[in-house]
This record gives structure tokens, sequence and C-alpha cells, in this order.
């Protein structure tokens, strides 16, 4: 433990250890797979050196699975990913297939370059991440793990990432952060009311929109998104 940590009082109540531990020891996290998700996750994931996504979960609607939220003139940009069996199916989340048929990403993809097209560094990112848009996927784990992959190299983090080979209802708190089902769109807020504060490119328009997905911070911040995901308090 750093010198000069000062230990709350455990006693008071087992949140007050949760966050404690959170803080300071645990190292590995256990989380539901998302489409460029929201910034909030990705500081989460840089006080962690393990990831692992829960494929093995009960798919859910009304999540960041199959959906991110950028940022246009107007405010708030849902982007969605159609899927076979529509969104309400209760596979496993691992079998669930992208309804490529629609052609989903190359609207995502014109969203995309429609709200961010004069930000600081759309330019710096967008050869490589318009390629990603025109690979076509057809599971969505698949296809989040490739976005994952991409905004976490691009804000060089250093993390393990596994998925699950079965479902655990519970995990030990004492070693795994357990945020499946934490960040979701309508709670989000809620559960997280501190966001990582930085400049958005409509603000002057809109204020600041919290929450929005990891795109939205590195086409404003680029190289500087990760010391924001470091340095800004919870």
């Amino acid at each position: 433990m750093k010198s000069g940590c000062k230990c709350p009082d455990f006693k008071k109540n087992e949140s007050t250890l949760n966050s404690f531990l959170n803080k300071y020891f645990i190292m590995n996290l256990i989380i539901e797979i998302q489409y460029f998700a929201p910034v909030i996750f990705y500081k989460k994931v840089d006080k962690i050196s393990n990831v692992d996504y829960d494929v093995y979960e009960t798919y859910q609607k009304m999540s960041f699975r199959n959906r991110c939220i950028i940022l246009g003139g107007g405010g708030p940009v849902t982007l969605s990913i159609p899927l076979e069996e529509g969104r309400g199916q209760r596979r496993l989340t691992r079998d669930v297939r992208i309804a490529n048929r629609y052609p989903w990403q190359s609207q995502h993809w014109k969203s995309i370059l429609s709200c961010y097209n004069r930000s600081p560094w759309f330019e710096f990112y967008r050869d490589e991440l318009e390629g990603l848009f025109q690979k076509q996927v057809e599971f969505l784990v698949d296809w989040n793990l490739t976005c994952w992959e991409w905004a976490s190299k691009k804000l060089g983090l250093e993390v393990a990432t596994g998925i699950t080979k079965e479902y655990h209802a519970n995990y030990d708190m004492t070693k795994w952060l357990d945020l499946r089902n934490q960040i979701l769109p309508k709670s989000i807020m809620q559960n997280f009311p501190e966001p990582v504060v930085y400049r958005q490119v409509f603000e002057d328009r809109t204020g600041f929109i919290p929450h929005c997905s990891i795109l939205d911070l590195l086409f404003c911040e680029g190289k500087n998104a990760r010391s924001l995901l470091a340095t800004d308090p919870e």
C-alpha cells in the first residue's frame, strides 16, 4: 500500500470496504462486452491489469452491448447495431449474431464522420477506423472485441484480456471488480455521478454531455486522453 494511505473505518458499512479494495488492491475486472464503451469504462480499466468479458451471460437489451453514444451538433446520437432475432432475444451473448443484411456499418461511419470531421483528432484516427468499419463480422462479441482492441491500443492500455468459459453469478469481491450491468444507458449517471470531463466539439451549443463513447474522448483529446483517464477524480 502506498505510504500515507489513510484506511477508512470498514466496520461502518460494506460499501466502504468495496470502494477501498477497488481503489488500492483489485486488479481484475469482469464486465459485459460493449460497443465502443463509454469513457467511464476505460477510466476503470486504467487501474486494472486484467479484464474478462462475460460472454456466457444471457444477452440483455437496453444496454451498450449493441449501441454507443456519440455527439453531434444537436446533442447525443445513438448508434445501434441490428441483431438477428432482434434485441429481445434470450441467447447467450457469445451466440448473438449481427444482422449484416442491413448497411449498419456504412451508416454508423457516416454518422461518425458527420459528428467529428471537424474535431481536433479525427484525421489522426480516420483511416484506420474507417477500415475497421469496412470489415464485416458475424458475431456481436467479435465486433465488440475488435472495437475494444482498437480503442485500448490507441489509449496505450496494457491490459490482459480474456473471455469467460462459463457463467458465474458472483465473484470474490476481494479479487474482482464486478461491473456487469452497472454501465447502462438508464443508470450510468446514477452509478457514476463524476464523469471524466474534457472539451467536446459542440460544447458551446449543448454544454458538456457526460458518458459518451470512448470515440468522443479520442477525437476531442487524442494523445491526451489517457492522462485524463488517469488523473480525473472519480
